[in-house]
């Protein structure tokens, strides 16, 4: 027997005899690693005549593909018995619960529309909506906003090239969906539009793109009365608090006449405005009775038609009633502090359990 084959028969019975993974890799290294035995005879070859490596090039390449198999199907073997013991040893009981798996959680702003949603469904409000790129005339004309209105100037509004009759922007408010609605549905008419706005302003208060909700009430008969009812009624049940007290300032906004800015009473808790009481004021909503101009823009007469609106940022209250500090982290898109403020998906706001708890 050559020097060869006893090499091949010595290290295949090797191969055979190893009971583990890792003494297959120590037979591997020791006669095909860098400084195995059989890579030395295959650098060998380069030193050999022609006519010697005919000879001892085919026998040297066929004992390295021997046992190159060889540990291979030792491996698959050994990775195959070890299955096999496992499977064997190991049971799975069906009846224990499933492991939890990982689970995202529900936005802010959302949690707060559906809770205003909510709110809002038990008044007798519908949800409306309407296009984010609105033209000129439903934005700002028909809400009787003058051409000189520092709202049109191009750093409030994001305006796109001018193209055709129309000018297009991205709205500023969702207004124009109120302006949808008069022109679409015959009164009484009861709405709220959520939705995406857009201003040109940035800071810890504001950004770019937040969210707003407004409500229209159109019907006979109807006062300042009924609006501050309204709002009163939705901020206790949005604050789940009974001891909200409003006050009406008298301001000014194109699209209603008289307008009122609103106030909500706030105490101080460990060193924090909380809202409810009296100790300060704070300013969370804009409102007012629809304008007799933008009555008549929809096409119905205001002498027959009157009505209330009012508008607040979604984001704005989602800060107030859950103790945020800063706007801009809501568009970061940081999972870590969406984990802490954000709901579990089976939040579901209602008012018989509270807006802000699950169902």
């Amino acid at each position: 027997m050559s020097e060869l084959q006893t090499l091949q028969a010595d290290l295949l019975a090797r191969v055979d005899a190893a009971d583990s993974a890792e003494a297959v890799e120590t037979i591997r290294v020791e006669a095909l690693g860098k400084q195995g035995r059989i890579t030395a005879l295959l650098k060998s070859l380069g030193a050999m005549t022609p006519e010697e490596r005919q000879v001892e090039g085919p026998a040297i390449h066929g004992l390295r593909e021997a046992v190159t198999n060889a540990i291979g199907a030792r491996k698959a073997a050994l990775e195959r018995a070890a299955l096999d013991a496992r499977l064997a040893a190991e049971t799975l009981d069906m009846t224990l619960p499933a492991s939890g798996v990982p689970a995202g959680t529900v936005h802010p702003v959302s949690q707060v529309m559906d809770e205003l949603a909510e709110i809002f469904a038990d008044l007798g409000f519908a949800v409306a909506a309407g296009p984010e790129i609105e033209d000129d005339w439903h934005n700002f004309s028909a809400l009787n906003i003058p051409e000189t209105h520092p709202a049109r100037a191009m750093h409030d509004t994001f305006y796109f090239p001018d193209e055709g009759e129309k000018r297009m922007l991205l709205r500023t408010h969702t207004s124009p969906v109120q302006i949808r609605t008069m022109m679409k549905d015959k009164p009484p008419i009861r709405i709220i539009a959520p939705g995406r706005v857009y201003r040109s302003d940035s800071d810890a208060t504001h950004t770019p793109m937040f969210h707003q909700i407004e409500g229209l009430v159109i019907d006979r008969g109807i006062t300042l009365g009924h609006l501050k009812w309204t709002l009163e009624t939705f901020l206790k049940a949005f604050f789940e608090r009974d001891d909200i007290v409003l006050r009406l300032r008298a301001s000014y906004f194109p699209f209603t006449e008289p307008s009122v800015e609103v106030d909500v009473g706030y105490s101080i808790v460990k060193g924090k405005r909380v809202i409810g009481g009296s100790e300060g004021w704070m300013e969370v909503l804009g409102s007012g009775m629809v304008h007799r101009k933008v009555i008549e823009a929809c096409g119905l007469d205001p002498n027959e038609w009157q009505g209330f609106a009012f508008g607040t940022g979604v984001d704005r209250l989602a800060m107030l009633k859950y103790g945020m500090d800063d706007l801009r982290p809501f568009f970061d898109g940081d999972l870590r502090w969406l984990r802490h403020y954000g709901f579990a998906a089976l939040d579901v706001p209602t008012l018989s359990g509270g807006v802000g708890v699950s169902a």
